[in-house]
């Protein structure tokens, strides 16, 4: 929904080397990844464990965005080890699949994201 906001400064960001991945119905300009159709496209198979298992847990497993506490919005590093300590969390708690949570915090804050 929000390429449109993406899309007039995406010559600039793909000469900055930034890659530009959007989820939903296509076409997209050239170097944008469509996952969508990379989501259609995937086996159900896992790949063998050697393949998705990282080498350090203090790796970078995912980037959150957060407003920071400045106001000015950046990327956020989250380890391997911290998203298991977080899911930890639910494991702790006895939470299932059944349960619902409700969020008081913004998604794009790590705590309510994880």
């Amino acid at each position: 929904d929000l390429f449109g906001s993406v899309e007039p400064i995406l010559p600039s960001l793909q000469e900055d080397g930034i890659v530009v991945w959007v989820l939903g119905s296509g076409p997209y300009p050239p170097g944008v990844v469509a996952l969508q159709e990379l989501l259609d496209a995937a086996s159900e198979e896992l790949e063998p464990e050697d393949v998705w298992q990282p080498e350090d847990m203090n790796d970078t497993c995912l980037y959150i965005f957060t407003s920071g506490t400045t106001g000015l919005p950046k990327a956020a590093r989250v380890s391997h080890l911290k998203s298991i300590m977080c899911l930890g969390f639910y494991e702790l708690v006895g939470a299932s699949s059944r349960d619902v949570v409700y969020l008081a915090l913004p998604l794009y804050h790590m705590a309510g994201s994880l």
